[in-house]
């Protein structure tokens, strides 16, 4: 991953109880997929790119590539 989801979420100001409430799941799952014990799906991606106000890119890509 070239930017972390706990990194992304910070930087938006926001805290785990928020986002899960966005997200319509429990803080426990944003808390796994934070500490990548396991993985949104796409469309629970998309909507964190959404809150997040990023690309999957940022989050997928290596920095050699997202750069080009």
């Amino acid at each position: 991953m070239k930017v972390s989801l706990k990194a992304l979420r910070v930087n938006a100001n926001l805290n785990q109880k928020e986002v899960a409430a966005m997200m319509n799941i429990s803080p426990n799952t944003l808390m796994n997929w934070e500490s990548n014990y396991t993985s949104p799906d796409v469309l629970q991606l998309s909507k964190l790119c959404t809150i997040y106000k990023c690309t999957i890119d940022d989050i997928f890509l290596p920095d050699k590539l997202a750069k080009s």
